[in-house]
């Protein structure tokens, strides 16, 4: 009789980046002998890839891996584990306060998961790691930086075989493919280059090596990501490197649409942008982080820019796809931010006509440099300017999508069960709306991509109607 696999479920929280690491993990696993499922209460082990981003996200995530520990008494898991930006970030710490939580792995952990696994479930103890920052692992200078030199989730080297270093979690049309990892920038708002690491770009071939893969898994979009994509191939001796890479993965065999994440306004490159408006199969779709619009915040959140410049920018990409979509955030509330600075910022999110744009209260982050700002505003006040700019954007954004009435669209389908829903170019995955489809819909199926026309909206979501099929 064939001995019965442990199995494993893999509960993900936070970005598009932790669902590829999440992806890696059960890869990684699923070749060490694990056999993956769904439901975590049908699992021998819940691993909870955590996000370690902001304090929501870091109480959502010691509120999962709680849940997930509860099962130890009403399921049949038998340990919980936590990895993930949180687990990295805080380490031995979070396994002192958490002791739920049967292990805590770092990111130096992911290349031998099953093994650690399966020690965890044999009774032994995995000790806690003590963080570091891991910008010091790497050289200073990006040049002489080498991805193979330490372990980087998401980013793997010289694989023959993807279906040993990952296993798609969902049967979603699209799939997140990562470009590089870490961040070289000093954001004073930001922890994330302390966990993450320094900037590593992916080689070329590697990325199209997977992006093959996942075709071959029936993957039509490719949804680019990284920490900053404007900055890939700077350390691989090409900054210029990701305007050839498109159309290379835009003619990837079963790809239908390609699309780019993650975009530093400041390094956005006049031919970077020619390259994602105007390649055949490439999305003209623009995630500027832009973060806020008064030059006086942004110098002190040690960011560049101010609203001349972005509506330049703006400009610039709605001169070559008149059409693009564009998605962005923005921080309120910053330390320093005055009544003036907050005007800016609403008069420059009314004039830039954004598609969708996600408004985030500033909060203390350990470890970064605005923690220690003195001029902080008091939290009611940081709420109440939150609120006045959502409430803002709610109103611009839904104007937005009303202006694209009338326009043709192509909608990559996601869902057939009652409604066909899907996104068209310009909507990105989960975060920014979706196109219901109406009309000449019999038939249709997840992975379709169909051209309809916008004919009503409804906040950021869209209603198009299909025609007729060609024969």
């Amino acid at each position: 009789m064939t001995e019965q696999l442990l199995s494993v479920a893999m509960v993900t929280l936070g970005c598009t980046r932790n669902e590829v690491d999440s992806e890696e993990l059960a890869g990684r696993l699923q070749a060490g002998g694990f056999r993956l499922v769904e439901d975590p209460a049908e699992a021998d082990t819940v691993v909870v890839n955590t996000c370690g981003f902001v304090e929501q996200a870091k109480k959502d995530s010691v509120d999962t891996l709680l849940e997930a520990a509860d099962l130890k008494e009403s399921g049949r898991a038998q340990a919980v584990v936590a990895v993930g930006c949180m687990a990295e970030r805080y380490g031995k710490e979070l396994a002192d306060s958490l002791p739920e939580a049967d292990a805590v792995l770092g990111f130096d952990d992911y290349p031998d998961i099953a093994a650690k696994l399966r020690g965890i479930l044999a009774g032994g103890h995995h000790q806690a790691h003590t963080p570091t920052d891991r910008r010091l692992l790497l050289p200073i200078t990006p040049v002489e930086r080498d991805a193979s030199s330490i372990p980087v989730p998401g980013i793997s080297v010289d694989v023959k075989d993807f279906s040993a270093v990952r296993a798609r979690l969902d049967d979603a049309p699209w799939a997140p493919l990562k470009l590089a990892s870490g961040c070289d920038r000093r954001c004073t708002f930001c922890a994330i280059p302390s966990f993450r690491g320094s900037f590593v770009s992916r080689r070329p071939s590697d990325v199209l090596h997977e992006a093959r893969w996942l075709a071959q898994q029936g993957v039509k979009e490719l949804f680019l990501v990284s920490e900053n994509s404007t900055s890939y191939g700077k350390d691989l001796g090409d900054i210029r490197l990701l305007e050839s890479l498109l159309p290379e993965l835009a003619a990837v065999d079963g790809i239908e649409r390609v699309r780019v994440s993650y975009l530093q306004p400041a390094e956005t490159r006049p031919g970077l942008v020619q390259a994602i408006a105007t390649t055949p199969g490439v999305a003209p779709y623009f995630d500027l982080s832009f973060q806020h619009a008064s030059q006086a915040v942004l110098r002190r959140m040690r960011r560049f820019g101010d609203p001349e410049s972005f509506l330049d920018l703006l400009e610039q990409v709605r001169r070559q796809a008149p059409e693009a979509g564009v998605r962005s955030n923005v921080i309120v509330g910053f330390p320093g931010e005055t009544e003036r600075d907050l005007e800016i910022l609403c008069d420059f999110l009314t004039a830039a006509r954004l598609d969708v744009t996600g408004v985030f209260g500033y909060s203390d982050e350990d470890g970064t440099e605005a923690a220690g700002f003195a001029d902080k505003l008091d939290e009611d006040e940081v709420l109440a300017r939150a609120a006045h700019v959502t409430s803002l954007v709610e109103e611009l954004t839904a104007q937005r999508a009303e202006e694209r009435i009338g326009e043709t669209v192509d909608v990559l389908i996601e869902e057939t069960d009652g409604e066909v829903v899907g996104r068209a170019a310009h909507q990105g995955p989960e975060v920014d709306g979706q196109t219901m489809l109406v009309g000449d819909v019999a038939g249709r199926r997840p992975g379709d991509l169909v051209r309809a026309t916008v004919v009503a909206s409804e906040g950021v979501d869209l209603v198009a109607e299909v025609g007729p099929a060609r024969v």
